[in-house]
């Protein structure tokens, strides 16, 4: 089975995107019949990425964070988005059979309208892009974030019009999500985003990191009191994490036992330990940065190959020549 998905590197990954993608995404290399995809989704970053250097340390940093976190390069195939011509080449003559109402119904295209973001063709036409990134692989399954789910949808209706018109070509990629963490919450209690300012980052500054938690919203309820689990943000991470002990936190808060400061203090230890592994990993990756730009070329090299090979017979499919005469 061939899977694929991208991390956008407009910013720093945070539990949010782990839970949500990353951490599924890592897990399938470990089967030996799954075929992986992973990549930097960088070209993406620019709907909303204005400052060159700032695109660098994001783009740098997303890198090293996702192999990091366990992305193994002698399991799967790891790349940049922009190391590859062959995204923008498909993306427009994608975009020449995409209908303009499957483009308006995007809903991170409408929530961003309707939070007054500036909504410039870029992002407009981000699905596309995102369908020529799925297509090019013959990519059957996407493992994505709840968010996520209704651009790979618009991927696979891309992908079969184009079929209809003018033969098999695309694979049809399905998305897969895990029901348990389809929708992680922010410090806020909204779901967890970039775009609201509300996330934890995965490779949080210690100090940073306590800080965050102890900030996280909760309800207002006098110290002795009875807390409600099921509502409690706080909770939702415990679980999240895995702590091992949440039946008998679960009864504390019931029972009045614990107040929400306390809970987020056993909260914050969870996740610095959580992510102790990858902290040193990161670490050594920091230190050894010709290894990482190997294995960057090593996977734009692979990648590209498959790639060419896809867009040529998208090219002559659709009356042009199968490879550039430059």
């Amino acid at each position: 089975m061939r899977i694929l998905t991208g991390m956008q590197s407009s910013g720093i990954p945070h539990i949010g995107n782990y839970f949500g993608m990353m951490r599924q995404t890592i897990e399938l290399q470990d089967y030996p019949d799954n075929e992986c995809f992973y990549f930097i989704a960088d070209l993406h970053a620019f709907t909303t990425q204005r400052n060159p250097e700032e695109f660098r340390a994001h783009q740098e940093r997303c890198v090293i964070d996702w192999l990091a976190l366990g992305i193994d390069p002698k399991k799967s195939l790891f790349y940049r988005q922009s190391d590859i011509r062959a995204h923008t080449e498909l993306t427009w003559l994608l975009l020449c059979q995409a209908n303009m109402g499957l483009l308006q119904r995007a809903h991170s295209y409408k929530d961003k309208l309707a939070r007054k973001i500036e909504a410039n063709a870029g992002l407009f036409t981000y699905p596309v892009l995102m369908a020529a990134d799925i297509l090019l692989y013959d990519a059957e399954v996407i493992p994505v974030g709840k968010d996520q789910k209704q651009h790979v949808e618009m991927a696979r209706d891309i992908a079969q019009k184009f079929n209809h018109q003018f033969g098999e070509v695309f694979t049809l990629p399905k998305p897969r999500i895990l029901k348990d963490v389809q929708t992680i919450p922010g410090l806020d209690g909204q779901k967890m985003s970039k775009s609201y300012g509300n996330t934890i980052d995965i490779f949080e500054d210690e100090t940073v990191l306590r800080k965050k938690v102890m900030s996280i919203q909760t309800a207002s309820v006098p110290l002795g009191e009875p807390l409600d689990p099921s509502g409690c943000t706080v909770f939702a991470f415990h679980k999240l994490f895995g702590n091992p002990n949440l039946k008998k936190l679960e009864q504390q808060y019931k029972n009045g036992e614990i107040g929400y400061g306390d809970s987020k203090k056993q909260l914050f230890e969870l996740i610095w330990e959580y992510f102790r592994e990858a902290r040193e990993r990161r670490e050594k990756l920091l230190l050894n940065k010709k290894c990482v730009q190997e294995i960057l070329e090593q996977g734009a090299q692979k990648a590209n190959t498959i790639a060419e090979k896809k867009l040529s017979e998208v090219r002559k499919k659709m009356g042009l020549d199968g490879k550039h005469l430059a």
